[in-house]
């Protein structure tokens, strides 16, 4: 790693280097993910209690949550191939 105390990284640095930034992260130095200069992402402390478990209750009970119906369609798979492929010629 070049500069430990940086603030913003290339992503391939990052995952080249991750144990390292992970650690500044957790010693409370945050940090933003770069795509060529683009920022997509940022790395912070985690706020929480070390060990707590964050439970929400559910909304919906399983039987409650309504399923899309089944998508049935036949294709004949071998015909669309030789067409995509006649198509190339």
């Amino acid at each position: 790693m070049k500069n430990p105390g940086k603030t913003t990284v290339q992503i391939a640095d990052f995952k080249a280097h991750l144990s390292e930034y992970l650690r500044n992260v957790r010693n409370g130095h945050p940090l933003t993910l770069v795509d060529r200069h683009t920022p997509v992402a940022q790395v912070v402390p985690y706020s929480g209690k070390p060990g707590q478990l964050v439970v929400r209750k559910a909304t919906l009970r399983p039987d409650q949550v309504k399923l899309l119906a089944p998508y049935y369609k036949k294709i004949d798979v071998m015909r669309y191939l030789a067409e995509e492929r006649q198509s190339w010629r």
